[in-house]
């Protein structure tokens, strides 16, 4: 196995034994799911968003590509496609972080500390550098609407059956016990 590789199976296992939950999507350990709480200190606490994560083959000296599933209301964050706009993870990357950084530190610096000088969502930056109070009311709003509990268990599109392998691929090692998923 190669180093890489070895790599993200190591990185992937901290990660689930923290205290994440972690779906995979498909059989290997690229593509998945975390679910992600928001920081307590913040607008987004009670907040649970489904993230997906892609490993790339090069992973980890080249970046993770991170995304919100379920909307979130914030200015590096794009509404639409859940696209993250964070330096450590698009510019500064290096392979001395891991899955286990991202979560609790990079994800919870970006909700604590929004940078509206550098936005993907601009009406949610504006909003902020002109109403802190009614940035931050909207924030809780789209949290009570779309990142409670129930809303990282359904997969809002494309792989809904997949969330039954996840148990077995949980237990299992990088040979596929599941097989194909029935339409």
């Amino acid at each position: 196995m190669s180093s890489p590789s070895k790599r993200r199976e190591m990185d992937l296992m901290k990660l689930m034994m923290s205290d994440y939950k972690v779906e995979m999507i498909n059989d290997g350990m690229q593509e998945f799911y975390v679910h992600f709480h928001g920081p307590s200190d913040s607008p987004y606490h009670g907040g649970v968003w489904k993230i997906r994560v892609e490993l790339p083959d090069a992973y980890p000296y080249k970046s993770p590509s991170i995304g919100f599933i379920n909307k979130m209301y914030h200015p590096n964050v794009d509404e639409m496609s859940g696209s993250v706009c964070l330096d450590v993870i698009n510019q500064t990357w290096s392979p001395m972080f891991d899955l286990v950084n991202v979560f609790e530190v990079f994800l919870p610096q970006l909700l604590l500390y929004p940078n509206p000088s550098d936005p993907l969502n601009g009406e949610a930056a504006a909003l902020m550098m002109r109403d802190r109070a009614a940035y931050e009311q909207k924030v809780k709003e789209y949290c009570q609407r779309y990142a409670k509990p129930e809303d990282v268990g359904a997969e809002p599109e494309e792989k809904s059956s997949d969330e039954e392998m996840s148990e077995d691929e949980y237990d299992s090692s990088d040979d596929a016990v599941a097989g194909p998923v029935d339409p």
